[in-house]
């Protein structure tokens, strides 16, 4: 039987840590090896991280990047190891390293470059014009780079009908929510339709607001997962491809006889690989495959998925770069909790510090479940009360307000910022003096619609929940509690209404609509772009006019979200990258 065994390496780079980032390639490809695979993958662009942004706008970024694959070059035995980097010729390229005994045997560009969501390789690479395919002792396979394959037409395709049995598709693909699911479809199909194996390897870790999920799997001609990797975690998967039941379903497809005639034209290089099995078959007989069935892993719900993702986004922003502790403002309410939990499973409770700022406003309860927070979660918590602090402001502005007409501005949102300001400020005063990141909790829905203050509760280095609707961070609360050894967010938390306690009587629906009205509307404006006359026909339990006025919150506080840290991105729009909206803009949709 015709096979070859492949180890896919999911693993967690940073960018531009050449050397960090060639010790693991290194350190994985021996893991890897003592499995005996002939074939080793690592994701796209794995040496420089992903994405490396405009340093790839500077030439020694490039020149590192190539000395980077020159170390690992002369590492590499008896194995063939794929791997990605940015590969310079008259221009630069996205591409993928062919690597056999010490040598670079080929060299493949990536042919499709995204342009959309959080891509912008247009902006840095020439497009790849080749399909080559590696020829090893009568086994032909294709190499590829992600938005390659998402393309029915495009090269792996190709290298499919000229002969390739299996195609290496090489990623550093982002999370959102259930695209994992969406991968695996898609690619089942693509491996059916093409008869042909995939080999999908992607990157896994967190990268300012992206996170990749891993998720590697390898499927076979009939688009059976055969192999797959973790979620969030780094892995090595090993699987034997049976290269035969590729050969026997092709016999059976004659449409494939006709479509490689068509292909024929097209200007497919054949490059052989000097790679002998024969030494190799015995070497697996003391090497059995980690995988010698379809691997069991662990199914997610949605909640446990996103969660995951926070966990690792928060993890790799603070790790990488170069944090060990976090500090977030606690007030008791159902969005700080969420972000105090995740952080203690990023980082640890010992790096985790809970700081208490009560205003004149702020309840009793909510004092009662900020400490009951801190003690489920076993942080230390500081007390820091604004009263005077306040004070001292409403005293030293009194002289100047006071004049103001008509006396009832005297008190607006005006005084409710001030509390909110002097909590950023004094956040900050503990990040400047320990050394502390500031974890803000603003989420999705207040950020959508400017429910927040600028250098007050947006104040800070890093934004975990943003891209989290308010709906969905009660739901993440909920699982959190449900899968914990012991209750975690305090019961109140869930049944008091929202409130930001910056005046008396205060709730959250004073401005806003609820949030169950609220989100669907901000998802069908922000993330899918609905007209008003659409997302009205969609909602017809609320009223024109309140859906008009959440459009107008969203258009107008675009200047407030381009000053906010970044956040993890878990929807398929999120704020930033994702959705580039004019500040000055006065076209409206209704």
């Amino acid at each position: 039987m015709r096979s070859i065994r492949i180890a896919l390496c999911q693993i967690n780079p940073t960018v531009g840590d050449f050397d960090g980032n060639v010790k693991k390639i290194l350190e994985y490809i021996d893991l890897a090896s003592q499995f005996c695979p002939e074939i080793i993958a690592f994701p796209e662009l794995v040496i420089t991280g992903y994405p490396p942004e405009d340093l790839l706008l500077k030439p020694q970024f490039i020149e590192d990047n190539l000395k980077a694959l020159n170390a690992i070059k002369e590492k590499v035995g008896d194995v063939i190891v794929i791997i990605g980097f940015v590969n310079k010729v008259t221009d630069i390229y996205n591409a993928a390293a062919i690597i056999y005994r010490g040598k670079v045997i080929d060299v493949y560009h990536k042919v499709y470059l995204p342009n959309y969501g959080v891509f912008d390789e247009f902006r840095y690479f020439q497009v790849g014009a080749r399909y080559p395919v590696y020829d090893i002792d009568g086994i032909v396979f294709g190499v590829s780079i992600c938005e390659d394959i998402w393309y029915p037409e495009g090269p792996p395709t190709i290298q499919s009908f000229v002969g390739a049995d299996f195609i290496i598709n090489i990623n550093a693909s982002p999370y959102h929510i259930a695209k994992s699911k969406f991968r695996k479809k898609m690619l089942s199909v693509r491996a059916f339709d093409c008869n042909v194996i995939i080999v999908y390897v992607n990157m896994v870790g967190g990268q300012d607001e992206l996170v990749f999920d891993g998720n590697s799997f390898v499927v076979n001609q009939r688009g059976d997962i055969i192999a797959e990797g973790k979620s969030f975690e780094e892995d090595l998967i090993i699987a034997d491809l049976n290269l035969e039941s590729v050969f026997i379903k092709r016999l059976h497809d004659p449409r494939r006889r006709q479509q490689a005639l068509s292909l024929l034209k097209e200007r497919v290089e054949r490059i052989k690989i000097p790679f002998s099995f024969n030494s190799r078959k015995q070497m697996h007989k003391v090497c059995p495959p980690k995988f010698s069935l379809p691997s069991v892993i662990h199914e997610y719900s949605e909640e446990e998925e996103i969660y995951k993702s926070l966990v690792i986004g928060t993890r790799d922003y603070i790790k990488k770069n170069g944090f060990k502790k976090v500090c977030i403002g606690l007030s008791g309410g159902i969005d700080s909790s969420l972000v105090a939990s995740v952080a203690v499973d990023a980082i640890g409770k010992e790096n985790v510090m809970g700081i208490f700022m009560p205003s004149p406003y702020t309840s009793i309860e909510s004092r009662e479940d900020v400490y009951q927070l801190c003690a489920n979660l076993d942080i230390k918590i500081i007390e820091v009360p604004i009263t005077p602090i306040f004070n001292s402001y409403l005293e030293t502005l009194s002289k100047t307000f006071s004049k103001l007409e008509p006396p009832d501005r005297l008190k607006d949102t005006t005084e409710e910022n001030i509390q909110a300001r002097i909590r950023g400020n004094l956040l900050m005063a503990f990040s400047n003096k320990f050394g502390w990141l500031v974890l803000t909790t603003g989420n999705k829905s207040e950020m959508s619609v400017g429910y927040a203050t600028l250098y007050g509760d947006m104040a800070g280095g890093f934004a975990v929940i943003k891209d989290v609707p308010k709906t969905l961070v009660y739901r993440l609360c909920k699982w959190k509690n449900h899968h914990s050894s012991k209750e975690i967010i305090p019961k109140r938390v869930f049944i008091k209404e929202p409130s930001a306690e910056l005046k008396p009587g205060q709730k959250d629906t004073d401005t806003l609509p609820p949030y169950e009205i609220l989100d669907p509307i901000v998802k069908a404006y922000v993330e899918d772009d609905l007209s008003f006359e659409e997302i009205a026909e969609i909602n017809p339990k609320c009223e024109r006019e309140c859906i008009k006025d959440v459009i107008r919150m969203i258009d107008v506080s675009e200047y407030k979200r381009r000053q906010s840290p970044p956040g993890i991105k878990i929807t398929p729009r999120a704020f930033g990258k994702d959705r580039r909206f004019p500040i000055t803009n006065r076209y409206r949709s209704w």
